[in-house]
């Protein structure tokens, strides 16, 4: 479970911070962003570790 959330936070963080600088945000919305990504990663990250436990 702990792979899944880590590569789920990882993943969900670089995709926030890549749409902050594909959107020309700069450096805040970024940042914002990568941190929204992460919270998501998190939830998708353990939602699929539920899944595949079952």
């Amino acid at each position: 479970m702990k792979l899944a959330i880590f590569v789920g936070t990882m993943l969900g963080g670089y995709a926030g911070w890549w749409a902050g600088e594909a959107f020309g945000l700069g450096f805040g919305w970024a940042f914002v962003l990568s941190g929204i990504g992460s919270m998501a990663g998190v939830y998708a990250g353990w939602k699929l570790a539920q899944k595949l436990a079952e």
